[in-house]
């Protein structure tokens, strides 16, 4: 079963559980699913589906930071909740060692030898990780290893 179609599954299970939070937060992400297929005239495949529920985590992080800073604990609430629905389609995250060895061997691919090529050693990567870790975190990784 292809990822989409268990998004859809879940959603159509959401409706009969009337869970209203988590089928909100499903039809949230088939609705970016589509407008990306819509805009970009494709048929997604499952890790274009991963980069998009990648994307909205990742939104729903920044969201919660200022949420609480403003003091505004139920609406940061609200944004774990989606959270945690949006991880359940994510693969298992990575530990550190693993994005580590990950980062070491894709420099070693590459020949990189300074900061400078840090593009090419992120173009390896990013296939590699995409979904499975913050990629944010493995960019600071490769700098800081091409740099020291």
């Amino acid at each position: 079963m292809s990822l989409k179609d268990k998004i859809t599954e879940d959603m159509k299970a959401a409706m009969r559980a009337k869970d209203t939070a988590r089928l909100g937060t499903v039809r949230l992400l088939l609705s970016a699913m589509k407008q990306k297929e819509v805009d970009e005239r494709v048929e997604l495949i499952d890790a274009d589906i991963l980069a998009i529920i990648d994307k909205m985590v990742k939104q729903r992080r920044e969201s919660i930071a200022q949420f609480e800073k403003a003091s505004r604990n139920d609406l940061a609430d609200a944004e774990k909740a989606e959270i945690a629905v949006l991880s359940a389609y994510l693969p298992q995250q990575l530990s550190e060692a693993e994005v580590g060895a990950a980062v070491a061997e894709a420099i070693r691919e590459s020949g990189a030898a300074g900061v400078k090529d840090m593009g090419k050693v992120m173009a390896l990567l990013k296939p590699r990780l995409a979904g499975k870790t913050d990629m944010g975190k493995v960019s600071g990784l490769v700098k800081a290893k091409l740099a020291g």
